[in-house]
């Protein structure tokens, strides 16, 4: 997750998904995620506070959310974010299968846009070839994992 000022995707010379200030997703979606790890996922990525209370005027830092402040969020489907090195090749066994995968990207989509504003949610194209730029603020880039243990994301939601 990058907080950004801008970010696009293009598919063949054509921007398919593009945004102003918000945050920039590089989701990547493993074999053992489930639709309960997708809900979990879409509900932290609106809700995760990286930007200040009030830029302008120098207010508490990590207190806002996209939701709290109305920006928008670009998801772009990434699995070589689940690779492994065999040597120096890239192994994506981890990763999960095209058909699945995609249908929780769509799944975590449509829940994102279900639950805060449709059109400030925009997408890259699934599976596709695609260039994406950014220009990341601050820069702050959070990893977050479905695969952490799971009473850290239930304590993780009950301080939200």
């Amino acid at each position: 997750v990058q907080r950004v000022s801008r970010a696009a995707v293009v598919v063949d010379g054509a921007t398919v998904g593009e945004i102003g200030r918000g945050i920039c997703v590089l989701l990547g979606i493993c074999q053992s995620d489930t639709a309960q790890d997708a809900d979990w996922m879409s509900k932290k990525l609106l809700n995760l506070r990286l930007f200040d209370e009030n830029d302008e005027q120098g207010g508490k830092r990590w207190m806002k959310s996209v939701r709290d402040l109305g920006l928008e969020v670009l998801v772009v489907s990434q699995f070589t974010l689940h690779a492994t090195l065999k040597g120096n090749k890239p192994d994506f066994r981890r990763a999960m299968a095209t058909d699945q995968a995609e249908k929780m990207y769509a799944d975590i989509l449509e829940s994102m846009r279900r639950d805060y504003q449709e059109d400030k949610i925009k997408a890259g194209v699934f599976g596709a070839m695609i260039e994406v730029s950014s220009t990341n603020c601050g820069p702050v880039t959070i990893s977050l994992d479905t695969r952490e243990p799971k009473t850290a994301q239930q304590t993780d939601e009950a301080a939200t």
